[in-house]
C-alpha cells in the first residue's frame, strides 16, 4: 500500500501545490474564526464588569479574581489533557506576556478610565491595530500590501466612530490610554514569536497565571473588595471564563495562524459587538455615526478576508 501511494506521489508531482494551498486556506480560515470568536468574547466584557462593579467589587480585586479563576480553569484543562507546559524561551516569553503585557495593559486601561472618560480611554486603546501594523513593518520587517494598509485605516476610523465622543481627560489619563494601546501592541507582537508546538491552552494558562500573580501582589498592598451579591459573582465568572479563558485561548490560536497584523485587524470587530450588546442589554443609544463606524469596521474585515481568499492559490506565507 505504501509503494502504491509513493508511486502516485512520484507520478503526479503537480498535485503538491494545490494541496499546500488548500492546507493554508484551512489554516487561515481557522485563524480568522478564532480571532472573530475572541473579539466577540472580549466585546462582552463591559456586561460582566458592570455586573461585578455594581456588587461593590474593587478594580484590583476584579482583575485578581479574573486571572486567578482563569488560570485555575486553564491549568486544570492542561492537566486533564496532559498538555506539556512550555519551557525555556517559550515559557519566558509567555510569563512576560502575562506579567508585563496583559497585566500592564489591564492596569493601564483601568487607570485611563479613572483619569479620563471611558470614550477617550477606549479611543486611545483602539490605536493598537495601527501600532501593530507599524511595529510589524519596522521591528519584524513584515511586508505591507495596499489592501492591508487600507484595512487598518478603515478599521481604525470605524473604531473611532463606534466609540463615539471621546470627552475630556487629564494628561495622565491620556498617557495611560496610550500606554495601554502600546503595551497591547507589544503583547501581540511578542505572542507571534512564541515557539511552535506550544498549545493555546498551555500558553493561556501561563499568561493568566502570571497576570494573577501580579494582581495578587497589588491586592495584598491595596486590599480586597469582593462582590456582595450573587449577580456580582456571576459577573466575575463571566469575566473569567468568557472574556479570559475563551477570549485569550482563541486569540492565541488565531494569532499563531494569522500573525500579528491580520489578527489585530480582525480583532477590531470587538467595538461594534460591544455597541450591539450595550444597545440590547444596557439601554445604550446607537447613533447613526456609531452604526456607520460599525459598518466601516465590518467592511474592512470583509475586504481583508477577500484579500486572504485571493491569496490562497499562492504559497503559504507563514506568519505575516
Amino acid at each position: 500500500m505504501r509503494d502504491d501511494a509513493l508511486a502516485i506521489a512520484i507520478e503526479a508531482p503537480a498535485e503538491a501545490p494545490p494541496l499546500a494551498a488548500a492546507a493554508h486556506a484551512r489554516r487561515s480560515a481557522a485563524g480568522i474564526a478564532c480571532i472573530v470568536a475572541s473579539a466577540l468574547c472580549f466585546g462582552s466584557m463591559p456586561l460582566f464588569v458592570r455586573m461585578a462593579s455594581a456588587a461593590g467589587t474593587g478594580t484590583d480585586t476584579l482583575l485578581l479574581l479574573r486571572f486567578s479563576i482563569a488560570s485555575a480553569i486553564l491549568g486544570t484543562v492542561a492537566a486533564v489533557r496532559r498538555t506539556p507546559l512550555p519551557r525555556g524561551r517559550g515559557l519566558a516569553l509567555l510569563v512576560g506576556m502575562g506579567a508585563i503585557g496583559y497585566a500592564g495593559q489591564a492596569l493601564a486601561f483601568c487607570l485611563a478610565i479613572q483619569l479620563a472618560s471611558t470614550g477617550l480611554a477606549s479611543l486611545l486603546l483602539y490605536l493598537y491595530p495601527a501600532l501593530v501594523t507599524v511595529l510589524s513593518r519596522v521591528v519584524l520587517r513584515h511586508p505591507l500590501t495596499p489592501v492591508q494598509v487600507g484595512a487598518v485605516g478603515a478599521a481604525l476610523a470605524g473604531s473611532l466612530l463606534t466609540i463615539g465622543r471621546a470627552g475630556d481627560g487629564t494628561v495622565a489619563g491620556i498617557a495611560f490610554g496610550l500606554s495601554a494601546a502600546l503595551i497591547y501592541a507589544g503583547y501581540i507582537l511578542v505572542g507571534s514569536r512564541v515557539p511552535a508546538g506550544i498549545t493555546p491552552t498551555a500558553s493561556a494558562a501561563v499568561v493568566t497565571a502570571s497576570a494573577a500573580v501580579v494582581f495578587g501582589v497589588v491586592a495584598v498592598v491595596r486590599g480586597v473588595r469582593l462582590p456582595t451579591t450573587a449577580a456580582g459573582w456571576w459577573g466575575v465568572a463571566g469575566l473569567a471564563f468568557v472574556c479570559t479563558v475563551l477570549a485569550i485561548s482563541l486569540f492565541l490560536a488565531g494569532l499563531e495562524r494569522l500573525g500579528p497584523m491580520r489578527a489585530s485587524i480582525y480583532s477590531t470587530l470587538e467595538p461594534p459587538f460591544t455597541m450591539l450588546l450595550g444597545a440590547l442589554f444596557l439601554a445604550e443609544d446607537v447613533t447613526l455615526v456609531r452604526a456607520a463606524g460599525g459598518a466601516l469596521i465590518l467592511g474592512a474585515v470583509v475586504v481583508l478576508a477577500r484579500s486572504d481568499v485571493a491569496r490562497r492559490d499562492g504559497p503559504s506565507p507563514g506568519i505575516a
